[in-house]
């Protein structure tokens, strides 16, 4: 048994992870990194880039099918479904050097691959190395959920680590969970070629808002998907190559079951009570510092971390420790700032509040100004009028957005910086805008607010009048 005492000891290599250890060797701190499987976690190798690969196949087969009114004929694509998996295995291979043991060996971080686990509250174990630290972060994600459904052992179930391995396009894809990552493979599928079924206990994507969501619902059913809301998967059986889901609502047949109802995270087996750190299964119980509330030598960031399940809060976490742990600064997490998107077309984005949230935390303080897609010069050039953005507004500046249309996920930025550092609608008014841009609809939004009291107020008019009148 080897030892290694070191400043920081991280536990796990996804984006969390890597974004500490980058940033604390750089700035001149020893650091170990511990990764029992692969470096770049979840959303490198099951994930986010995966997902969005494919989802850019079923885009693009769409595309050539749906030419709108361009004055191109539509054609039936040719979908080669294992040429669209070396497509998703291409871009994962293009990203994974940015992720790799090399890379961060190379920045003198010291990578151990095996899984860690506490031995006491300064030292961890991995494999035959004991590592002892001043500062330990778990950043060890999250895994897909699979529930224990009736039956559900005895038919093979995919999950994200395993659905984009498949090299034979699907016949009837099944999905129980109409979350965001249910409703992305959905449409990445049926637009394939799949027939897609989705079974959904509640509503489908229910944490955005519903005047949202309705507009992506619709466009997910007009291309051919089956959701079934309210219907709780009860049992599942399987005959030869087919499998059944039964609900309430009725019986699903298909030939292949994705599970997509959420994630657990991996906190389960570190052996956190060896360290004194108090935890659930929903991750470590940690301070807005991220800081562990029994044992200040442990920190926590991303999913382990019990919050947002997204990799940017991962390394939004990861910037809160480092100052903390390299510059013993007091440094805390917030979410009010932190977008999310949901990578259907149209895409669905949203930070801050939605319109509910803002009128139950506001009340009568509240303004909410709209802007629709159809008023874009730059949407209707290019034929995708579909959408609208909603912003809540509190005494000048906002407080939360919401946007469904194209491009949303690049449209939210502009509204997550302005809630992050608290500027007013004016900052948004008063920026100048390239013309014709998707862009504009941000700016239109804020014009939105400021239309009624300048058009408006006849206040306004009696001293635009006096000027008129008196001003030579």
């Amino acid at each position: 048994m080897s030892r290694i005492k070191t400043d920081i000891c991280i536990i796990g290599a996804g984006s969390g992870g890597l974004s500490v250890a980058a940033g604390a060797a750089q700035m001149g701190a020893d650091v170990v990194l511990l990764e029992g499987h692969k470096m770049g976690g979840d959303c490198l190798n099951y994930g986010c880039v995966p997902s969005k690969s494919l989802i850019a196949a079923g885009k693009r087969a769409h595309a050539m099918a749906h030419t709108g009114d361009l004055g191109i004929a539509p054609v039936d694509p040719d979908v080669d479904f294992a040429a669209a998996k070396d497509h998703v295995d291409r871009v994962i291979a293009t990203i994974a050097p940015v992720d790799s043991q090399e890379r961060f060996e190379s920045l003198g971080v010291k990578v151990i691959r095996a899984f860690g686990t506490f031995i006491s509250p300064t030292e961890v174990q991995a494999g035959d190395t004991v590592i002892e630290a001043r500062r330990f972060v778990v950043a060890s994600g999250s895994s897909p959920l699979v529930p224990p459904i009736d039956g559900i052992d005895g038919v093979t179930v995919h999950t994200n680590e395993t659905i984009f391995d498949l090299r034979e396009r699907p016949e009837h894809l099944i999905i129980i969970g109409g979350g965001p990552i249910g409703m992305e493979m959905a449409q990445a599928h049926v637009r394939l070629g799949c027939k897609v079924t989705v079974i959904e206990g509640s509503t489908p994507l229910n944490k955005d808002d519903p005047d949202l969501t309705a507009v992506v619902l619709a466009q997910l059913k007009s291309e051919g998907i089956e959701i079934l809301e309210q219907a709780e998967a009860e049992r599942i059986s399987g005959e030869g190559d087919r499998i059944t889901v039964h609900t309430a609502k009725g019986d699903v047949t298909g030939s292949h079951l994705l599970m997509a109802v959420g994630r657990r995270v991996n906190v389960g087996d570190l052996a956190l009570d060896k360290a004194n750190v108090k935890w659930s299964k929903q991750g470590v119980e940690v301070g807005r510092d991220l800081r562990s509330v029994s044992n200040r030598r442990v920190y926590a960031v991303g999913d382990a971390a019990g919050g947002l399940q997204f990799t940017h809060v991962a390394g939004y976490h990861a910037g809160v420790v480092i100052r903390s742990i390299l510059f013993g600064l007091p440094s805390k997490q917030r979410t009010d700032h932190i977008p999310w998107v949901t990578y259907t077309d149209p895409e669905l984005a949203q930070v801050g509040l939605t319109e509910a949230q803002a009128r139950e935390t506001h009340g009568d303080k509240l303004e909410v100004v709209r802007f629709h897609y159809d008023e874009n010069d730059r949407a209707i050039a290019e034929g995708k009028t579909t959408g609208f953005i909603k912003v809540m507004v509190v005494r000048g500046k906002p407080v939360g957005a919401s946007i469904v249309g194209a491009m949303a996920g690049e449209l939210i930025g502009m509204w997550a910086m302005a809630i992050a550092n608290e500027m007013k609608m004016s900052a948004i008014a008063n920026t100048v805008l390239p013309y014709p841009t998707v862009s504009e609809i941000n700016k239109r939004a804020a014009g939105a607010y400021f239309s009624p009291r300048l058009f408006e107020s006849s206040l306004v008019k009696r001293v635009v009048g006096f000027v008129q009148r008196v001003i030579p």
